[in-house]
């Protein structure tokens, strides 16, 4: 494990993307319970990501435009979905006081399908890990396996803070209904041009 693998995965981990604002809103709106179980979820999304390069299935997506484009509406529609859901105050980014039993698990399940339907996050699978591969490495695939799971643990923990410091000041937040209006909106839109950029992105 070199300095520059663990640098590099903390800036593409800590840069804001989908599941950054996924795991911003489930804190403001449910809690910290919440924005760690969403940041599970995140980084349990990876898996099938991780599977999937391993496997040289990114890298056929990679090449087929057909099934690039296939997994890149998919997300944008489940993005947009996301946006309608924050101004709806609905779903998982509904603001709930008193969470029931089986909300961690619904917060669970939508910030795995955020990665799954990330196109990028397979392809910079295929880009990314290998370049920490050295080319006489014996054995390549449980070497990808072990920065994959190194690259899975910085993004539990990075995104965890995220939640818990979103969370620290919930109390704040949701006490003040122009404030929450604000934030519904401002993360409606986040989740809009996430959506967007996914849309106009290239292979």
């Amino acid at each position: 494990m070199t300095w520059s693998f663990l640098l590099t995965t903390l800036i593409v981990v800590a840069s804001p993307g989908t599941g950054v604002l996924y795991t911003l809103a489930v804190a403001l709106t449910r809690g910290s319970r919440a924005s760690v179980a969403a940041a599970f979820g995140c980084t349990l999304g990876i898996v099938p990501q991780m599977i999937a390069a391993m496997l040289g299935l990114a890298a056929i997506l990679h090449t087929s435009a057909l099934a690039f484009a296939a997994l890149k509406w998919g997300g944008v529609v489940y993005l947009l979905y996301m946006a309608w859901q924050a101004l709806r105050e609905r779903g998982a980014l509904a603001v709930d006081t008193e969470a029931k039993p089986r909300s961690s698990r619904r917060v669970i399940v939508t910030a795995i399908l955020i990665n799954i339907l990330n196109p990028k996050l397979s392809i910079f699978f295929l880009a990314f890990l290998p370049q920490f591969i050295a080319v006489d490495e014996p054995h390549p695939l449980a070497r990808m396996a072990e920065l994959s799971l190194v690259f899975m643990a910085m993004t539990f923990a990075v995104f965890a803070l995220y939640g818990l410091f979103a969370a620290a000041v919930r109390d704040r937040v949701i006490t003040r209904p122009k404030v929450m209006a604000w934030l519904r909106r401002s993360f409606a839109a986040g989740f809009a041009l996430l959506g967007a950029r996914l849309a106009l992105s290239e292979r």
